[in-house]
């Protein structure tokens, strides 16, 4: 059992809220690490970084938007300088398939002198249902780019299990996971799964990276808009368009299906107008 607290950087994130309740459900000290937190923690704010790493045996690390945004590899290599100078011992790190300055962020953790595990994630599942295209869903369509290109698309939930075992067993040192879902989808063939989990149609509608990016903006401004249309140009080319066993290597089980996650979603109530 880890004695000391385990950082969680983006606590309040899709991944980082499902990390940071793993561990405290197994009975790890966990510092949950974001602006308003209790022992605040901001990649923008580097004098919040130091109090928030002191005393930490370990950190799940998340760049918010995503490491592809100008300046976040930069930051990370100090973030990595930081947590060996505070004696952190391990870092996980949260990492994009198929993008470049992702990679750019691995290769900083690697040579950072401290020990690592890298998951390398395919795009979300829940996205769709507490995402930028969560709106659209309600809606009844699904508007992408990236016309028949498949994806394996991930359930976060998966991430975070792997995360969690990365952060508290030992056999992970080192390890790179790429995760994945089971199978390849086109939006079209997710479409045809959120139709199914929900009742009612959901209708793909190919769409141009322009008016996608103009969609995203009008949610959530141009900030998120700029980040996630670049990592949709990059990686709807095709190299992704294959499965891993990272989930099976990690955890010694299946990644979940998209239509498991469609479902559970679904009977959440994930897609009322009032969730």
């Amino acid at each position: 059992m880890q004695t000391q607290p385990i950082l969680v950087i983006g606590a309040t994130g899709k991944t980082g809220r499902r990390v940071a309740a793993r561990l405290e459900a197994a009975g790890h000290p966990v510092r949950r690490g974001s602006r308003q937190s209790a022992t605040p923690f901001d990649w923008d704010a580097p004098e919040t970084w130091a109090p928030a790493l002191a005393g930490a045996g370990a950190a799940y690390v998340t760049y918010f938007p995503d490491l592809a945004f100008p300046g976040a590899v930069e930051k990370l290599r100090s973030l990595c300088a930081a947590a060996k100078a505070a004696g952190v011992r391990r870092l996980v790190l949260l990492s994009g398939r198929g993008e470049h300055h992702a990679r750019q962020g691995e290769d900083v953790v690697r040579g950072s002198g401290v020990d690592f595990t890298i998951v390398r994630a395919a795009w979300f599942a829940q996205n769709f249902s507490e995402g930028y295209l969560r709106d659209p869903i309600l809606a009844g369509v699904l508007p992408m780019p990236g016309g028949d290109m498949p994806e394996p698309i991930v359930d976060i939930d998966d991430i975070a299990d792997v995360a969690v075992a990365a952060l508290t067993e030992d056999g992970h040192s080192g390890a790179l996971y790429e995760v994945t879902g089971p199978r390849l989808l086109t939006f079209a063939d997710m479409a045809g799964e959120l139709s199914r989990a929900i009742g009612h149609p959901i209708r793909h509608i190919p769409i141009g990276f322009e008016e996608f990016h103009a969609n995203i903006a009008a949610s959530g401004g141009d900030f998120v808009a700029d980040v996630f249309t670049a990592i949709a140009r990059e990686t709807l080319d095709g190299r992704n368009a294959h499965v891993t066993n990272g989930v099976m290597r990690a955890l010694g089980r299946p990644p979940r299906d998209f239509a498991d996650f469609a479902r559970a979603a679904a009977r959440s109530g994930a897609w009322t107008a009032a969730a």
